[in-house]
């Protein structure tokens, strides 16, 4: 599979994308658009970090890391529109996935390879993508450690994304870009900035990093059928609650380190 992976590596058209694809799991039909203008930049996610807000349950919450806004890796590309952006009450967890995508990129390529992924997820038609309102994934990091935006509807707000079969609502995606199958190497610079991100959204809402928390599936096609509650941990693998390899076995025996260093940038001990 890998061997095929390497041929195949940057071919055009649907074949490309669906090298791109494996991770991702739709549903809910959460949407964006209020698309157009984010999609130009018009209401860009900010590229430096924000000061410290008021403490959260007795805690400061962790800053905001640096945020690389949609508009950027969209820039000259066609955009999708779809229905209105969908919002749940707060982020509770978020659940870490990889693109399945070569991993000898550079890192300057990672605009590139993110407009691969909306193509195949938002497009349609002859870009043979799936149709679906927008990326699937909140964020994105790279080997680098930069972390781009991913769906529409504001870095800051609880958007439903469509990335974790049926439990879209009141979570955050986030996708390493690459495969980390056994044995392969995770960048410390990515796994700093995925736990950044994890420590910044679960911090507006006071959640620790390292704790559990209730989540109701929406979906019979999700690992638990629709209206079963289940304990995750406020920093899961899709494959915690979906069928799937995602996001490898490397990275997810990064998840405790991970889940450590998220809370240390919160300031909890």
């Amino acid at each position: 599979m890998h061997v095929v992976r390497r041929k195949l590596r940057w071919l055009p058209g649907a074949l490309a994308l669906g090298l791109l694809l494996l991770c991702a799991a739709t549903v809910d039909r959460p949407g964006p658009a209020r698309f157009a203008a984010t999609a130009r930049g018009e209401l860009p996610a900010s590229a430096a970090p924000v000061k410290r807000v008021a403490a959260v349950g007795g805690r400061v919450p962790a800053a905001r890391p640096r945020i690389v806004p949609r508009g950027r890796w969209l820039a000259g590309a066609e955009t999708y529109h779809r229905d209105p952006v969908r919002y749940g009450d707060r982020v509770k967890a978020v659940f870490l996935h990889h693109t399945d995508s070569p991993n000898d990129y550079d890192c300057a390529d990672a605009p590139r390879i993110i407009r691969y992924l909306y193509a195949g997820q938002a497009g349609g038609g002859a870009s043979g993508g799936k149709e679906w309102d927008d990326i699937g994934y909140n964020f994105l990091v790279d080997r680098c450690g930069t972390v781009y935006e991913g769906r529409a509807g504001g870095i800051g707000r609880p958007v439903i994304g469509a990335h974790a079969q049926g439990f879209n609502r009141n979570t955050a995606g986030i996708a390493a870009i690459g495969t980390f199958t056994e044995g392969t190497p995770v960048p410390k610079a990515m796994t700093d900035a995925i736990a950044a991100v994890a420590a910044w959204k679960l911090g507006l809402s006071g959640i620790d990093p390292r704790s559990h928390v209730r989540l109701v599936s929406s979906n019979d096609l999700a690992r638990f059928r629709a209206g079963t509650a289940h304990e995750f941990s406020a920093v899961s693998g899709h494959r915690d609650g979906y069928e799937t390899f995602c996001p490898g076995l490397a990275l997810m025996g990064k998840l405790p380190e991970i889940r450590e260093r998220a809370a240390a940038l919160q300031n909890r001990r």
